[in-house]
């Protein structure tokens, strides 16, 4: 058990500064923006409540290749690897062209959402910045999972260190309008992200191609055609992973939605509770990415036991995590939002929703090693399911209830929907954990039977 733990440990560290690092693209915006004012934070929280859920989508697409792959390096082949990629670039790619059309509508989307006028203005503007970065998002997210697949997870690491480095400057003379640049304040934000998204993808590329460790898969010797069946193939065992993605992250973004009638204090204070533990979510996160690589080397490998092993050193790992993480958030909740904003009522209201974010890191970091397990198992499907029952037909319900309704007790504002967050998130931890146990039985009673 020590020898699998230490192999998922060396996989899951450069995944967790990568992961915490893209994250902090998102904190660094929400900051930067609170700081020009908060009126452009918020914009910054709405527009990305419209956007992230669509990159999310082309995201989960790319995340059915790194299993596919890890079985590949697993059952030692190395031939299939780059048409794999490839197939993996062309259905992203594709997926990315539908989000670009959705830009010439983003004005008549805000224009439905009841909010101040120069709210919307700014929500227009950043959104349709970081839509037109939908392609590279897309080659960079293929190349990432194909990487990660064969196991080089530093190398994700590195270039997301990068472009967090990029980002940051980018955002400031944006946002401030330095060097004869008009001053865009939270639509900086937007442009920057989309700069940063293409050289991210650009310098993927150059270490796939020209990486000593890739050279044995000649990802870019010749371009595979697109090759319909395989990549059938890819989006059905894709987009159960991308709508999972996209069935809870959408549940965080329809509340900013549902809240901006409240107000933009509310709004930013929202904005802050859901930044700063989305941080903390990529600690659990990273090492579920890293037990899905890990599981489909061993299954490739023939080594079920292994594969078992793995994902039971990442659920206790992830307990150890969220018992950290969740003392951290309730002890400093006050000082976590003042890193946001100067203004005392948003710090007041985003310290109380902070105690609720922290929670949930319990649940969630049960389900979301569990469920990358099953991607590691390729089972999908029964993800989509859960996901889609735990965060619309239970979690969203309770959520706008509690928050905007008298239905069971006085409409509670934006902590009616972190009751609802934390109701989903354990619906999901339950249902995701029992299924990976029947996965797991029906793999060892097969061998059983084959023996």
């Amino acid at each position: 058990m020590f020898h699998e733990l230490k192999a998922l440990l060396k996989l899951a560290w450069p995944l967790l500064i990568a992961q915490v690092t893209q994250t902090l693209m998102g904190v660094a915006d929400t900051i930067m923006a609170g700081r020009f004012s908060y009126t452009d934070m918020a914009a910054v929280a709405i527009g990305h409540s419209i956007t992230f859920p669509l990159l999310i989508f082309i995201q989960g697409i790319t995340l059915a290749l790194s299993p596919i792959i890890s079985r590949y390096q697993g059952a030692g082949e190395t031939k299939p690897v780059a048409n794999a990629l490839h197939q993996s670039i062309w259905l992203a790619l594709l997926m990315s062209m539908f989000v670009l059309l959705l830009v010439p509508f983003l004005p008549f989307v805000f224009s439905l959402l009841d909010m101040e006028a120069d709210v919307k203005q700014i929500c227009v503007e950043y959104a349709s910045f970081v839509l037109l970065a939908a392609p590279g998002f897309a080659v960079y997210q293929s190349l990432r999972n194909c990487c990660e697949g064969l196991s080089a997870t530093r190398p994700t690491m590195i270039i997301m260190l990068i472009g967090l480095m990029i980002n940051i400057p980018a955002n400031y003379i944006l946002i401030n309008g330095l060097w004869g640049l008009p001053q865009l304040g939270g639509a900086g934000c937007g442009l920057a992200t989309m700069i940063v998204f293409y050289l991210m993808a650009l310098m993927t590329y150059f270490y796939a191609t020209r990486a000593q460790v890739m050279r044995p898969y000649k990802l870019f010797i010749k371009v595979h055609k697109p090759n319909l069946t395989h990549i059938k193939q890819q989006f059905k065992m894709g987009i159960p992973i991308s709508l999972t993605l996209v069935f809870e992250v959408t549940l965080f973004a329809l509340a900013a939605l549902l809240l901006a009638p409240l107000g933009a204090k509310v709004v930013a204070a929202h904005q802050i509770a859901l930044n700063f533990s989305s941080l903390m979510f990529m600690l659990p996160m990273s090492l579920g990415i890293a037990t899905a690589i890990r599981v489909g080397y061993q299954i490739g490998n023939k080594q079920n036991e292994k594969a078992k092993m793995a994902v039971n050193c990442a659920l206790l790992v992830s307990m150890a995590i969220a018992c950290t993480t969740a003392t951290l958030t309730v002890l400093a909740n006050y000082q976590i939002a003042g890193l946001y904003t100067d203004n005392t009522e948003v710090i007041s209201m985003a310290a109380s929703l902070l105690f609720f974010a922290a929670l949930f890191q319990f649940s969630d970091g049960i389900q979301v090693v569990s469920a990358n397990s099953l991607r590691g198992y390729k089972d999908t499907k029964a993800m989509f399911i859960i996901s889609f029952v735990c965060y619309w037909l239970i979690g969203l319900p309770v959520g706008v209830s509690l928050s905007l309704t008298d239905l069971f007790v006085p409409a509670m504002g934006a902590k009616g929907f972190w009751i609802g967050f934390i109701t989903a998130l354990s619906c999901a931890a339950v249902l995701m954990f029992w299924r990976l146990r029947i996965i797991q039985q029906r793999i060892r009673l097969n061998l059983l039977d084959a023996s």
